[in-house]
Order: structure tokens, then C-alpha cells, then sequence
């Protein structure tokens, strides 16, 4: 029997995505979000969803461009500090020691010891409630080489990215292989 948690903004697990911008002055700024994903396939679009609140909600707007980056587990530290200093108060990229680089497609930095990046051009800005989700077209997709297998396509297991659980405000690791998808239910 399933017990009713009532209406909440809950999906399990959530990505731990790293949301990376300029500000008016040129300055690089980074931001943790876990509310994020595909939003669509042709075009490639990813969507974010920030309160107005935050400094990357006007970087965002200003710059019509921003990067998703996403860690590995090596890296949960900063990336939990991303998501609670500001960067209209600090930068968090001499705090944490990690390197902006500058997209060559679209004008946004992303984070160089980070292993995966999305870099995004404003494509839509839905205003929701209490959050906007910001729908990114992806320019192109970054991946270290030592997460990409042979045939070009990224190994989670060698990437090893966070996951988060809203609730509970925990981050994970991703777990065992448990099968390949689109096969497995031939079986049943």
C-alpha cells in the first residue's frame, strides 16, 4: 500500500547540475541546481528552473547563454558550495580553487576540472511560479576523454555523477549496473 506524501516538487533522484554564467562585468559565476533535464530532443535542449532571487536568474537574462556542467563525485564539496554562496557576494571560482574556461560557442563559462558540459544558447524563459526554467538549446556537449568509451558514447562508471535527493538534502553516487535498457524486458 502506497501512503500519500501530498503535493510536492519531488523526482527521484534529481541531477546535480552546475549552472555556469557571465555577469554584466564579464565576471564568471557558477550555481548549483537540481532542477534540471532534457526538456527535448530536436532541437537538443536542456531546461533549468532558478528563482529570481539568484545571480545566475539575471546573468541568464543578460547573456541570452549558459553552460550545465556536471561533476563527478571527486568534486561534491564545491559543488554544494556553488549551490549556497552567492555570486554577487563572492567569487566562487577563487574560493574553490576550480578554472573557468570560456565556451567557444556560446557565451558562458563552464567548469574545466568538471568532466561533462552542456553549453547552451537561450532559446525560452517560461515563467512558472516561485521558479523560471530557462530552456537551453545545446550548442555542443564536452566530454573528458577518459569518460568516453570507444565508441564515443560517455561511461557512467567512469564518470561517476552526483545525484541528489530533495527531501533529505543528501547527494549520492550512482549505483550498480543492473542491465542495458530496451533489452531487458524481452524477458519477461
Amino acid at each position: 500500500m502506497k501512503k500519500s506524501l501530498g503535493t510536492k516538487s519531488l523526482l527521484y533522484p534529481t541531477p546535480v547540475l552546475v549552472v555556469g554564467t557571465y555577469d554584466k562585468a564579464g565576471k564568471a559565476n557558477a550555481m548549483t541546481v537540481a532542477w534540471g533535464g532534457i526538456v527535448c530532443s530536436q532541437p537538443p535542449c536542456v531546461g533549468v528552473s532558478l528563482r529570481k532571487a539568484t545571480y545566475t536568474y539575471g546573468n541568464i537574462l543578460e547573456r541570452k547563454a549558459f553552460t550545465v556542467c556536471i561533476s563527478s563525485e571527486k568534486y561534491v564539496k564545491e559543488v554544494d558550495y556553488f549551490g549556497v554562496a552567492s555570486g554577487k557576494k563572492e567569487d566562487k571560482f577563487a574560493v574553490t580553487g576550480l578554472t573557468p574556461v570560456r565556451s567557444d560557442c556560446v557565451d558562458a563559462p563552464y567548469i574545466e576540472e568538471f568532466p561533462f558540459v552542456l553549453e547552451c544558447e537561450l532559446l525560452h524563459t517560461i515563467e512558472i511560479g516561485f521558479h523560471t526554467q530557462f530552456i537551453g538549446e545545446i550548442k555542443d556537449v564536452k566530454a573528458e576523454e577518459s569518460i568516453v568509451d570507444e565508441k564515443g558514447l560517455v561511461d557512467v562508471e567512469k564518470f561517476r555523477p552526483l545525484l541528489y535527493t530533495p527531501e533529505i538534502r543528501k547527494y549520492y553516487g550512482v549505483g550498480k549496473f543492473l542491465g542495458k535498457a530496451f533489452s531487458m524486458g524481452k524477458d519477461i
